[in-house]
């Protein structure tokens, strides 16, 4: 037995857990070592009703409560999948919350019943991020998606996009996506120096300023690989596709168009005119 409030009744009541009936969600662990994750894919998630996912769907669902909702089972699974997906991505509470929200409203529309639930709520986070200005890349976002695709994830946020601005009458903001927002992140995954990681964030602050037409994930990507070639600790092309999520034909292609500014984009306190003739030619 076990004291919980009870939303429907409004006091505090006893609660029943039977284990067996399997009410509770099983420990989860995941596979091989990933990169694009806090905890490398490699941690164990308990949804307990005391712990910190429990308090932040309680939390989730009070909001609702108080606004005249009764939220379903179908609702909370939601919510706490949710939860899963962010907490091994490291997202804030916020990120959680908006997510949520975002979730709450296309589920109110009654627009997604038949569609790809994975897919649904990957997109809700990958939407809140970026409104959240905290953007992943869908790489990063398909990583904990229970299997859902990037075309998957891709379609349904388009999906969700379009069916949300039909609903408010104007368009969604989704904050713009910079270079410079991947980058630390990646540069940990790589365990780059701090010298390294500190040239790498001049050198996209400053490819802003050129006309490369390059996703900013790939742009990231590219730096980061001109930078690990000026460093004494150099990160294999393989290495850095796998921590960015970029594919190693598109670093190339965007270091290509990068490699002509070498000499403009990496500040002169990390690498001298000289050692710059030493980068690979494209």
């Amino acid at each position: 037995m076990a004291d919980a409030y009870c939303f429907d009744c409004k006091k505090s009541t006893e609660v029943a857990f039977d284990h067996s009936a399997g009410d509770n969600d099983p420990v989860r662990v995941g596979g091989p070592s990933n990169p694009l994750l806090t905890d490398g894919g490699l941690s164990t998630v308990i949804s307990m009703p005391n712990g910190a996912q429990g308090d932040f769907l309680s939390s989730s669902l009070g909001r609702w409560q108080n606004r005249g909702s009764n939220p379903d089972r179908s609702l909370i699974v939601a919510f706490r999948k949710i939860a899963t997906m962010a907490d091994r991505l490291g997202l804030v509470a916020t990120i959680k919350d908006r997510a949520n929200e975002i979730y709450k409203k296309v589920e109110d529309l009654k627009s997604i019943r038949g569609r790809n639930q994975d897919a649904i709520l990957a997109a809700c986070i990958y939407i809140a991020c970026r409104q959240e200005d905290k953007p992943r890349t869908v790489k990063e976002i398909c990583s904990v998606a229970n299997g859902a695709t990037k075309k998957e994830i891709g379609r349904a946020k388009e999906y969700i996009v379009k069916q949300l601005e039909l609903e408010m009458g104007q368009s969604m903001e989704m904050g713009t996506i910079h270079a410079g927002d991947f980058l630390r992140r990646f540069c940990s995954h790589l365990g780059m120096t701090n010298q390294a990681v500190k040239a790498a964030q001049e050198a996209v602050q400053k490819s802003e300023e050129l006309d490369i037409r390059r996703s900013p994930i790939s742009i990231a990507a590219a730096v980061i690989y001109m930078i690990t070639q000026l460093s004494e600790e150099k990160k294999l092309l393989r290495d850095i596709s796998l921590a960015t999520g970029v594919a190693e034909g598109t670093i190339r292609n965007s270091y290509k168009d990068l490699y002509p500014y070498a000499s403009r984009l990496i500040p002169t306190s990390f690498a001298k005119e000289e050692d710059l003739r030493n980068l690979c030619t494209p």
